[in-house]
């Protein structure tokens, strides 16, 4: 399960080119930011849990 601060891939891009995305904010909406271009994007998560492709990294405790 992801948690706050976890880098994530997402199905689909970036149109910036990159697909990793930190999680800066959780509860009934989940806050995410490219970290290529810090582009903010909130999304219910119910849409995220849809959308999400993997966990790439675990943030530390």
């Amino acid at each position: 399960m992801y948690d706050l601060h976890d880098i994530v891939e997402m199905k689909k891009p970036h149109p910036c080119g990159t697909n990793r995305w930190e999680i800066i904010r959780m509860g009934a909406d989940i806050k995410i930011q490219c970290t290529g271009c810090q582009h903010i994007v909130m999304l219910p998560r119910r849409e995220f849990d849809k959308k999400l492709k993997k966990i790439l990294e675990k943030a530390e405790k």
